[in-house]
């Protein structure tokens, strides 16, 4: 017979392996990087501690602030534009269309989703190069002149913007359909009685109703957006000059290229930092316009 005993050792011996994986390839790695973000290291020679001289470091370097002005213009932008897209998709495909449509916009629109980023944005590259990309063929078709997508400080980050907003909105159109199935016919009923129809009924009756799926995918887009690296690396290499490089191809270059893993963890961590100040402000505006019901 079992024992309470035998039961909590059977569960600890089940939840073992994967707290083993968390905690060699999670939780140490955290903790080192924020050790690591207060030494001078280079890996040849042994880590000298530096106090906060990574930090304030920081605070005069231009590569660095350019990086996090970029990483907020993209993600005011693409955040905003992978939200409201995902929005209008997921509205599209809730309303009356055979179901087998239905499926097939869905699986169509999550698709980019599951594709590698870096392959996603080597095509991309392909396709908006200014010399032989096919988008400056189709405007040579209309009389439009060549445009210098990926050379030009004013488009590159356009275009790496787009191709991440065409790759990710797939995940928050998910979120928002299921958001707007969940809501009962009886509402929108209700409401064409009361002459809500159109934008009114979207405005006062949709948004309210799907407000808490609205915050899970803001709190989850910004996230991942705060953290983009693979667009800009492979689409300008962070150029033409620094303007579209982002805060995590910064410490990607001073860990892999220039060997300064201290000054990598202190970006690393003032980051994170970021993360969670900007998450907690989502919360805390939550309370105000986020409704349950």
């Amino acid at each position: 017979m079992t024992t309470d005993r035998d039961s909590a050792l059977l569960r600890w011996l089940f939840l073992a392996p994967t707290m083993l994986g968390i905690g060699i390839f999670v939780v140490l790695p955290i903790v080192g990087s924020l050790v690591l973000a207060f030494f001078r290291w280079d890996i040849i020679t042994a880590p000298q501690f530096v106090g906060l001289a990574n930090f304030t470091a920081m605070a005069t370097d231009r590569t660095v602030g350019i990086s996090f002005l970029n990483t907020a213009v993209f993600v005011l932008f693409a955040v905003t534009a992978q939200l409201v897209v995902a929005m209008l998709l997921a509205v599209l495909v809730s309303s009356r269309m055979p179901g087998w449509l239905r499926v097939f916009f869905r699986s169509t629109f999550f698709f980019p989703l599951v594709l590698s980023a870096a392959s996603v944005s080597i095509l991309m590259k392909y396709l908006f190069n200014e010399s032989y990309g096919v988008i400056n063929w189709l405007l040579s078709l209309l009389g439009i002149p060549a445009v210098p997508w990926l050379t030009s400080p004013q488009w590159a980050m356009v275009v790496v913007i787009a191709v991440y907003v065409w790759q990710n909105f797939g995940f928050s159109f998910l979120l928002f359909v299921g958001g707007l199935s969940a809501i009962p016919t009886e509402v929108y009923e209700a409401g064409s009685i009361d002459g809500a129809t159109g934008w009114r009924q979207f405005r006062h009756l949709t948004l309210p109703l799907v407000s808490p799926t609205v915050l899970v995918a803001s709190v989850m887009a910004i996230i991942s957006a705060l953290q983009v690296f693979d667009q800009p690396y492979v689409l300008t290499r962070g150029g033409p000059g620094d303007s579209t490089r982002t805060v995590v191809m910064v410490i990607y270059e001073s860990a892999f290229r220039e060997l300064e893993f201290g000054r990598a963890s202190a970006i690393g961590l003032v980051l994170m930092i970021l993360i969670m100040l900007v998450t907690a402000v989502q919360f805390r505006l939550a309370r105000r316009f986020v409704f349950y019901q």
